[in-house]
């Protein structure tokens, strides 16, 4: 027996702030944190899918829309590029928009319980005042 007890004080680990949960946790070291290194001013914020483009499929209800939009996006088994459609719901003030109309929507404060969104005219291409290759005076 006064060997086992000697063998148990030899066996004994050394004195640590870790053993049996002596030490306080507040006592304890903090971790590193690391400085934010980007600057406020000069980098922009990333903003992701905050505007998409869609058709509209559906403008029977009052200043509301229904979006299609299409995006592609890889398969996630198969890894191939596949075609995803999604549904939104579209907030349209004035009721401009008919089914088959291009809409840019725009993300927004909740307008009801589905609608996030406002739909906006997209610009066409010879909307913006630059002449197109076919419509340029040949020389």
């Amino acid at each position: 027996m006064a060997s086992l007890a000697s063998s148990l004080q030899s066996l004994k680990l050394s004195s640590s702030p870790f053993n049996h949960g002596s030490t306080p946790l507040s006592s304890l070291s903090k971790p590193i944190s690391f400085p934010n290194t980007r600057k406020p001013g000069l980098v922009p914020a990333i903003r992701a899918m905050k505007t998409m483009q869609g058709r509209v499929v559906c403008a029977t209800s009052d200043k509301t829309v229904a979006v299609e939009v299409t995006r592609l996006a890889p398969h996630p088994k198969y890894k191939r590029r596949v075609r995803m459609k999604k549904k939104y719901q579209a907030h349209d003030p004035e009721n401009e928009f008919k089914v088959g109309d291009v809409v840019r929507l725009e993300k927004s404060r909740p307008i009801s319980k589905t609608k996030s969104f406002v739909a906006l005219p997209v610009l066409k291409r010879n909307d913006l005042g630059i002449p197109m290759e076919s419509q340029q005076p040949s020389p």
